[in-house]
């Protein structure tokens, strides 16, 4: 189980983002993000080692705010041979020096997720401890590779999708929308 501390990082985690999702082919901002926490789960590392988070952040720089997907882990070290992956590091005021990775690359986080699409593992609230987050909703199928999507829209999964899962965010108007957070296809 995940122990979510109440303190603080330095920087924090939407100062890391504002300046790597510039950077990201599937950032559609052509300037400086403006961002703000929409949403997201996490899970559990089996090893308590490592943070998983799903995280969702709404970009408001722009006319209509765009909605992020940021899978995210938090190490205690360096990940070997992931440099060009690294968000950043943060010092966390319990833990100390935190290295942050793009999820998408961290094999503990493709590990666990493969598990959540298996039934096998169960998302937990992105700021409580030991609690299920029962608004992700997980549609176990197909034998291929998770796709993270990255740019979230409302919906659900495309007609022949074999498994997705789905959850909710928050744009900064307080609407809340449903989408595919991860699509596994047939």
């Amino acid at each position: 189980m995940a122990v979510i501390h109440r303190t603080t990082m330095t920087p924090g985690k939407l100062e890391l983002l504002t300046s790597w999702l510039p950077g990201r082919p599937w950032y559609e901002g052509d300037g400086t993000p403006d961002l703000a926490r929409a949403g997201g789960f996490r899970l559990d590392d089996p090893a308590g080692e490592v943070g998983i988070e799903f995280m969702v952040v709404t970009d408001a720089s722009g006319g209509t705010p765009v909605a992020y997907h940021v899978p995210l882990t938090y190490r205690g070290a360096p990940l070997p041979g992931a440099e060009d992956a690294l968000v950043g590091t943060s010092e966390h005021g319990v833990l100390g020096r935190r290295w942050i990775y793009d999820g998408t690359r961290d094999p503990v986080l493709t590990a666990q997720l493969a598990e959540l699409l298996r039934g096998r593992a169960q998302p937990q609230m992105q700021s409580e401890s030991d609690v299920p987050d029962t608004s992700v909703h997980v549609t176990a199928g197909g034998t291929g590779t998770p796709e993270v999507v990255r740019v979230l829209t409302a919906g659900a999964a495309p007609a022949g999708a074999a498994g997705s899962v789905t959850a909710t965010w928050r744009l900064p108007d307080g609407t809340e929308h449903r989408g595919v957070y991860v699509l596994v296809r047939a």
